[in-house]
């Protein structure tokens, strides 16, 4: 199937995991990319990958929370390929090895937690939707996680970050419903990523042994849900929360 061929998305912290698979998805179902993640060696990597599709490329390496960067950034990628039809806001992360009880946390992280997650959402989302707007079309689709619906401890920043990414996308899709622009919120569960990886303590091996489906998911799971909400099948879904998790939590 081609169900984006022509298309043009920006995907955010595109190297790995999650965004990476949604890029091969996106390039399989004819696609043009560009992709922004700060790693310069996945990035490449994964420019290879995309380039086995014989269609449009753009990776560039920046930091997704210096609005000057991703500036230029969103410039460059229109200039290369032409207008942006889809926007995935999947750049995030959590607080990862600093990760404490709530009051044992400090402001320090909790700012950095929620700029990566739901400031650049929101900054990138400010930097495309208005060629959208004026073209008529466009879909915004943001990485949110079952978190925000969980609330697991330790997780008080992240979970508040991609609570805030939902409240956002419900938001904005009404504002841009009526000018053919759809804006859902994806929230994926336990994935198989480098992420998962290194996190997986106790709390990590109890989310994955709980999941009803038996398995734990691959980016490629989540990527399928993306490109269905980023193709014209998905125009009559908008201001949604899906979750993506083998059946652990309903909305």
């Amino acid at each position: 199937m081609k169900r984006l061929e022509g298309k043009r998305a920006i995907i955010t912290g595109g190297a790995n995991g999650i965004g990476k698979g949604c890029a091969l998805r996106f390039a399989a179902e004819g696609a043009a990319i560009a992709l922004i993640d700060r790693e310069a060696d996945a990035l490449a990597a994964t420019r290879a990958e995309l380039e086995l599709f014989g269609l449009p490329v753009l990776t560039v390496q920046a930091d997704c929370t210096d609005l000057a960067q991703i500036t230029d950034f969103v410039r460059h990628a229109e200039s290369a390929l032409g207008p942006i039809d889809i926007l995935v806001n999947n750049v995030g992360q959590g607080a990862r090895e600093r990760k404490a009880s709530f009051l044992d946390s400090q402001e320090e992280i909790w700012r950095f937690v929620v700029e990566i997650n739901l400031f650049t959402t929101m900054r990138f989302t400010k930097l495309v939707a208005p060629g959208m707007i004026a073209r008529g079309h466009g879909r915004v689709i943001n990485m949110a996680s079952e978190s925000a619906l969980v609330g697991p401890v330790g997780s008080h920043d992240y979970a508040a970050a991609k609570a805030g990414i939902i409240g956002f996308s419900r938001s904005i899709s009404r504002e841009f419903a009526a000018h053919g622009v759809t804006v859902n919120a994806v929230c994926p569960g336990p994935i198989m990523t480098r992420a998962l990886a290194q996190s997986a303590g106790g709390e990590a091996q109890k989310a994955m042994a709980a999941i009803p489906v038996g398995f734990v998911g691959e980016p490629e799971d989540v990527a399928a849900m993306v490109t269905l909400l980023a193709s014209d099948e998905g125009r009559f879904i908008t201001g949604q929360t899906i979750l993506v998790n083998g059946g652990r939590w309903f909305v």
